[in-house]
């Protein structure tokens, strides 16, 4: 399940381009697939064998969801003249966001454990408990931090892509 999830966000990158005429470029759709690949490494056993490897997992995906936060954000900054987003109000939403996409990742894994053991099924996701959860968590936050400071300049050129398709070019 895992790997089929990870495989199905691989292809965004390329159905943005496909339907939507938003281009990417190469370096996104390689932090996406990168992100997906460190996550079904993982699942080979080195998130039981290597500790900081849940760390350098988080990191990655929530720098992939506050990039793709940034890059709708400023597109509709860039839109409309009826909204006004200062830089560290930004900074402070794609930290906010991610942690709300990791909060939501978060409580998905216990629903999803307590469902699989109500039914009787052997659970496909292990939740090592609430401080797990909380350092998770911490390292989303991270992911979202390094994106504000560094990824916002490489991400403009996508905004304006999505800016461009709300004005209809």
């Amino acid at each position: 399940m895992n790997a089929l999830l990870g495989l199905l966000v691989t292809f965004v990158p390329n159905a943005l381009e496909r339907d939507h005429g938003v281009v990417l470029g190469p370096l996104p759709a390689l932090w996406v697939t990168l992100a997906v690949f460190l996550h079904s490494v993982g699942m080979l056993g080195l998130y039981d064998s290597v500790v900081w490897w849940d760390h350098l997992t988080h990191t990655f995906s929530a720098g992939v969801v506050a990039g793709a936060a940034y890059a709708v954000v400023h597109a509709v900054d860039l839109h409309t003249d009826a909204i006004y987003l200062p830089s560290p109000f930004v900074g402070v939403l794609l930290v906010v966001v991610t942690l709300g996409f990791g909060v939501l990742w978060e409580t998905a894994e216990f629903v999803a454990r307590d469902l699989a053991t109500l039914l009787g099924f052997r659970p496909v996701l292990v939740v090592y408990g609430v401080e797990d959860a909380i350092v998770d968590l911490a390292y989303d936050a991270l992911g979202g931090l390094l994106v504000a400071w560094f990824g916002t300049a490489r991400l403009d050129r996508i905004s304006r892509e999505i800016e461009g398709r709300l004005q209809g070019r």
